[in-house]
């Protein structure tokens, strides 16, 4: 029995998932209202073993997503995995975080949430919010299968346009969606936002395949560098 712990720490909603051979045992998680996960991520942790019964030593590893998304969310993020898994002596996941926003997606459909008249015709289209009016993306077919690289894209009226000309049909969903509504009334939008829930199935494909990261070296994909701004504010000194 495989019990793993996934984090996903790279928007403003801190959560922790606990999964044994797959399946989603327990969830906590903050709302969208703000980020204070360095606050947060160690009390969901230590809820979500006792709810099981659990010391962490019986884990049989730690799952993170990797990115991209906020540069201080990620660090949080992936720090606290690799303390576990140095202390422990346990495996280290990375799962995309464009992807398993795609596979919550598709978790939803399946449960009949989302509605796809077609879905061999839909394209998925998580956006994780990189400001003003840019967004981290990749596309995936409903397979969760990668049409194309991880970018950062600034939105526009042209945004996808080959995709609605191949008569593809374009889900939008993710904590970047909502600044595009206006420039693709041709999408179709769903509420969903970054979850652990997301990476479960995702880091149990990883843990049977042996596919895991080198805890020592990992570093989580930014996807842009973290850029520290001079104020602007003068300070007078007496």
């Amino acid at each position: 029995m495989a019990r793993i712990l996934s984090i996903e720490t790279g928007t403003e909603v801190c959560s922790v998932a606990l999964a044994e051979d797959g399946e989603l045992v327990s969830l906590r998680e903050s709302g969208a209202e703000g980020r204070a996960h360095a606050n947060q991520l160690g009390l969901f942790i230590d809820e979500v073993l006792r709810e099981n019964g659990m010391d962490a030593d019986e884990l049989d590893a730690v799952a993170v997503g990797s990115g991209p998304g906020s540069y201080t969310g990620l660090r949080i993020g992936v720090s606290t995995a690799k303390g576990i898994c140095y202390a422990l002596g346990r495996p280290l996941i990375a799962v995309d975080s464009l992807q398993a926003l795609a596979r919550i997606a598709m978790e939803e459909y399946e449960a009949g949430i989302i509605d796809l008249d077609d879905p061999q015709k839909v394209l998925l289209a998580p956006m994780i919010d990189a400001r003003r009016m840019e967004v981290y993306t990749r596309l995936f077919d409903t397979a969760l299968v990668p049409q194309g690289e991880t970018c950062a894209h600034i939105l526009t009226e042209e945004s996808f346009a080959e995709v609605f000309a191949a008569g593809r049909e374009l889900l939008v969903f993710g904590n970047g969606a909502q600044k595009c509504a206006a420039l693709l009334p041709q999408a179709r939008f769903a509420r969903i936002a970054s979850s652990a829930r997301g990476i479960v199935s995702l880091a149990e494909a990883a843990f049977q395949a042996g596919d895991f990261v080198d805890t020592a070296y990992f570093e989580p994909f930014y996807l842009k560098d973290f850029v520290v701004k001079r104020s602007t504010r003068h300070v007078l000194f007496n």
